[in-house]
């Protein structure tokens, strides 16, 4: 029995991590979250695209990472859209990530949400920022990939 792609898991992505940094390294935490955040993130009503990720007290927080609640959220739950949430990982890789942001400049960035097993997982990635030129190259290289991608359309009509 086949399974499904990736892509079917997934709850929200980070699609301007990629153009503002070069991504060295993935991980993956498991996020602790309210039972609300957990029916806004099934209704898809999650963005990431400011989140990042800082180390308090050897602990990883997502701050600026937006869940809207729903509508039908409970009367006696006050809910707070952009509360920092607290990153579930294992101390040692915690620690190796401490040394790697501390030393070299990198910072922890938020890739995507996803479900995995019944949980929701966050992909962080060790990422160093892009100076103004290299996003100027993504631009170009992405618009000459479409253009060949045009050409080979009309050649095959």
């Amino acid at each position: 029995m086949a399974t499904k792609p990736d892509t079917a898991s997934r709850i929200a992505d980070n699609k301007k991590a990629a153009y503002n940094y070069l991504l060295e390294e993935k991980f993956e935490a498991g996020m602790v979250l309210e039972g609300w955040e957990v029916k806004a993130l099934r209704a898809g009503k999650v963005q990431l695209t400011d989140g990042y990720v800082v180390i308090k007290g050897g602990e990883l927080f997502v701050i600026g990472c937006q869940i809207n609640a729903l509508n039908t959220a409970s009367t006696h739950v006050n809910p707070d859209a952009v509360r920092s949430r607290k990153l579930l990982m294992h101390k040692d890789e915690i620690r190796r990530l401490v040394g790697k942001v501390e030393q070299k400049g990198y910072t922890l960035v938020p890739l995507n949400l996803h479900w995995k097993a019944g949980k929701v997982k966050c992909e962080i990635a060790l990422a160093k920022g892009k100076a103004e030129h290299d996003k100027r190259h993504t631009i170009k290289d992405r618009e000459g990939k479409r253009e060949v991608e045009r050409a080979m359309k009309s050649r095959s009509r």
